[in-house]
């Protein structure tokens, strides 16, 4: 099944030394070992280098606007819960111009995985400061330094009591791999902030950067929501792995959307609470 996942010879557009590969293959390998077909799985991006992921896998893919991917994400799996939906975006996209849709995902907790690759960084718009840049990286448009401290996705998503929070290096392929596995077997909402870096426009957080400055979680109680909330402010090392998981009803079960909506004969006031409920 892996060469279903194979795009063949294509040009690649991403730069030598990108974190993006790792990620790439993280996101094969994850799916080749928990063995769901192409035709069962829906990658879900926006706009940016981490947003062409999808483009590099043959399989469903929804490539929509900048900040926009998990809305879609959202629709396509409430229309059949029986699709594995991955969005798979980067830090601007998620964080920055889809911040509000982020907060919005997290309290809906949609059975999705949201895969967000963190490379500090704008990397497609040519390397200013992203949501997560460290306070006072200097970059073509902030020249004197960055001035805020930097978004943190992590202890937003626990304050929002998502169901599932992790992070991982995308330079560690074992570790990552398996982290993944469980994301997409959890039932729930899903965020994976992955470290990785941006070799040509954020030459602070390499790879060796983000292995010195990072360790994994060790026995760790990931259904204690206010240690979590705690490890995920530590910024003197990073940590790594799964910091947070609570099991609850998703947003397709609160609206019994057990038989896909292609399959449902049209019911208008229903239609009408699954709109309003998104908006």
């Amino acid at each position: 099944m892996r060469k279903h996942l194979e795009m063949g010879n294509i040009d690649m557009a991403w730069c030598p030394g990108c974190g993006n590969f790792n990620i790439l293959k993280i996101v094969k390998e994850s799916i080749y070992d928990l063995k769901i077909r192409p035709e069962n799985l829906v990658l879900v991006s926006g706009i940016g280098q981490a947003a062409k992921t999808p483009h590099y896998m043959k399989t469903n893919v929804f490539n929509g606007l900048h900040g926009r991917a998990l809305s879609p994400a959202t629709g396509i799996k409430v229309s059949n819960t029986n699709l594995t939906v991955v969005v798979t975006s980067g830090d601007g996209d998620i964080y920055g111009e889809g911040g509000n849709h982020f907060i919005h995902t997290i309290r809906r907790n949609p059975n999705i995985v949201n895969l967000v690759h963190n490379n500090l960084i704008y990397g497609l718009t040519k390397g200013q400061a992203s949501p997560t840049s460290l306070k006072g990286m200097k970059t073509p448009v902030q020249i004197s330094g960055v001035v805020m401290e930097p978004f943190n996705p992590l202890s937003v998503a626990i304050a929002l009591d998502a169901s599932f929070v992790a992070r991982i290096n995308a330079g560690d392929i074992k570790e990552s791999k398996e982290i993944l596995k469980k994301a997409i077997n959890h039932k729930g909402y899903a965020l994976i902030d992955v470290f990785q870096p941006c070799p040509v426009f954020n030459k602070l957080n390499t790879f060796d950067w983000f292995k010195k400055n990072s360790y994994y979680l060790k026995g760790h109680d990931i259904t204690n929501r206010e240690k979590a909330f705690k490890k995920a402010l530590e910024t003197k090392k990073y940590p790594l792995g799964i910091f947070y998981v609570n099991k609850k009803k998703t947003f397709e079960e609160n609206l019994d959307s057990k038989v896909p909506l292609f399959k449902k004969k049209l019911n208008v006031s229903k239609l009408r609470k699954v709109i309003d409920s998104i908006v």
